[in-house]
């Protein structure tokens, strides 16, 4: 396998697992919110007061404001030269060797600053003083941001790679003419498995998590939003942004049933408990059984690593982005670095430290295999243009949707 064997790679949290962060508490601590301050998935609520941005959906794309007095930069600009070179991203979510190739080709040092929700970061990018380059947000927060001045437009003509992106990405629903992000990785929500001890995986492979073959040995991820979902679709129920409560409680129910059923576990961790056999079937994130790989015992082929993804695509998928905050010092230097990871094989560099794959066309499941970044029995793990188009995607609620999700979360979570 072609992933970095770095020093100390083991079961630091990642990119993924801070989604599930900031839980329950925070919607009951939240009072009116205003325009789209609305508590984060993966963070508390916003307190400033800001124009109102409507819900952007693939079938109803809303475009995001623009602002006179926050310009995109001028064409033709030359890059900012010395200093430091701030990045703003989850903690091992960019490749050590990706960003000290950008920091010696234009004479930088790049520091970069993690955060954990992006709650916290939007939180950051608003208290004075700060300043960073390149920030690494979510669709489902951009119209925070926007609203809230916090990103600045993009200038195209520094991004020429951006057509190595997925065609919807170029333009994608959530940020209509890629105005402020640029696409990052690509990600579904599936089933990992160990085949070595799942004698037959069923067509409704959401199955395998209520299967009392696996008791004591299943995991959900413990993210009320995936969790949720993945309980809605194995109901036939496709829409993973429903606010209808009865649809909720429902979903809720199914979860609760697993308590009984399999002594269900909860996990962020399924990159590292499959592969050792601590999980049987585990709830989890494409990303993660690719990072699996490395972690299988060295006597272990990773033929015995497994995932399932609903035939059709009819499945959860997600994307992240990069973006340029409005207070960014070197802005210039900022959009070739978002070009610079829209390289296709710089982003396939980063790609064998993160596990987790550019939303590129040139990252196919094919090229993948051949290059031995995954193994064979692996490319359902691989997200692709036709995965984002049929696929089924997490967005932005309302306070009073977002309210109902969480209290079934916490009533699955009391009574386990």
């Amino acid at each position: 396998m072609r992933f970095h064997p770095r020093e100390g790679r083991g079961p630091s949290p990642t990119r993924r697992q801070f989604l599930r962060l900031g839980g329950l508490s925070l919607v009951a601590a939240t009072g009116a919110l205003a325009g789209c301050e609305r508590p984060g998935r993966g963070g508390g609520p916003g307190t400033a007061t800001v124009d109102p941005v409507a819900l952007s959906r693939p079938d109803r794309p809303a475009r995001l404001p623009l602002y006179p007095d926050a310009p995109a930069i001028a064409d033709g600009l030359s890059p900012e030269k010395g200093g430091t070179f701030k990045i703003f991203n989850y903690a091992e979510y960019l490749s050590p060797d990706v960003t000290k190739a950008f920091g010696k080709k234009y004479g930088v040092t790049v520091e970069v600053t993690t955060f954990t929700t992006q709650d916290e970061a939007v939180a950051k990018l608003r208290t004075a003083g700060s300043a960073f380059d390149v920030y690494f947000p979510t669709p489902d927060i951009l119209g925070r941001l926007a609203a809230g001045k916090l990103l600045q437009p993009l200038n195209h003509t520094y991004l020429p790679n951006l057509k190595n992106a997925w065609p919807q990405l170029q333009d994608p629903f959530y940020d209509q003419g890629a105005q402020y992000t640029v696409p990052y990785t690509a990600y579904t929500t599936g089933v990992g498995y160990r085949a070595d001890k799942v004698k037959s995986v069923p067509a409704n492979g959401w199955d395998l998590l209520w299967d009392p073959a696996y008791k004591g040995r299943a995991y959900v991820l413990d993210d009320y939003r995936e969790a949720l979902s993945m309980a809605l679709l194995r109901a036939g129920n496709k829409d993973l942004n429903t606010e209808d409560p009865a649809a909720l409680k429902a979903a809720g129910d199914a979860l609760r049933q697993l308590v009984d059923a399999v002594n269900i576990k909860i996990g962020i961790a399924a990159y590292q408990t499959v592969p050792e056999g601590q999980a049987t079937v585990h709830h989890c994130w494409s990303g993660d059984i690719i990072n699996a790989q490395y972690y299988l015992p060295k006597d272990v082929d990773a033929s015995v690593l497994g995932y399932w993804y609903p035939a059709d695509l009819a499945g959860p998928v997600g994307t992240d982005c990069m973006a340029i905050p409005k207070a960014a010092t070197k802005p210039v230097l900022a959009h070739l670095f978002l070009n610079h990871l829209l390289d296709n094989d710089v982003a396939l560099e980063n790609f064998s430290f993160t596990g987790y794959q550019p939303a590129l066309a040139a990252a196919t499941p094919e090229k993948l295999t051949a290059d031995e970044f995954i193994a064979p029995n692996l490319t359902s793990a691989v997200v692709t243009a036709d995965h984002y188009a049929k696929g089924l995607q997490e967005l932005q609620l309302s306070l009073d949707g977002e309210t109902t999700w969480n209290n079934q979360w916490a009533a699955f979570k009391a009574g386990r």
